[in-house]
């Protein structure tokens, strides 16, 4: 039988893509592949769906589909991503054949991760960590300089690593 809070009495929904919409589709094509590696999966011209489940969508199809105009810009949402090697990374963002805007240079959080923020040729913001390494996880059970139990750190690093 079914959980009394009823949680399971619905069929499980998934996450399968995140939508964001573009003025030029093969500008933001370009900067996605190019700097992400991200690969094509369907191109349907004004809408292109990427590996890892990002959406570009062109604004005028976006626009044609809600009946209006779409808002653009705000910083309450933001694409993550995360890489292995940092230095390798900040070389690409550096040889990009755009100049690439950037909403946080390169810092360590005091945890020793370090993060940079750009912004995509649209306007959207975008994050770009270390991966987190199991290296960062003692044996002994305690909280980490973030604040996170070994717990969930474990976790993280057997799900990343």
């Amino acid at each position: 039988m079914g959980k009394k809070d009823g949680r399971d009495k619905w069929p499980k929904v998934k996450l399968k893509n995140i939508l964001i919409v573009v003025d030029d589709i093969g500008r933001s094509k370009n900067f996605y592949c190019r700097l992400f590696g991200l690969r094509v999966v369907t191109d349907f011209g004004g809408n292109v769906i990427l590996t890892e489940g990002l959406v570009l969508q062109e604004r005028k199809l976006w626009e044609g589909l809600i009946g209006g105009a779409s808002v653009h810009g705000g910083n309450d949402a933001e694409l993550y991503f995360e890489e292995n090697d940092m230095d390798a990374f900040m070389r690409k963002l550096e040889e990009y054949p755009e100049p690439v805007k950037y909403l946080q240079q390169p810092v360590k959080n005091k945890w020793g991760k370090r993060t940079v923020r750009i912004v995509d040729p649209d306007g959207h913001m975008i994050e770009i960590g270390e991966a987190v390494r199991r290296t960062w996880i003692d044996e002994e059970p305690k909280v980490l300089p973030n604040t996170m139990p070994k717990a969930f750190c474990s976790k993280v690093g057997k799900e990343t690593g």
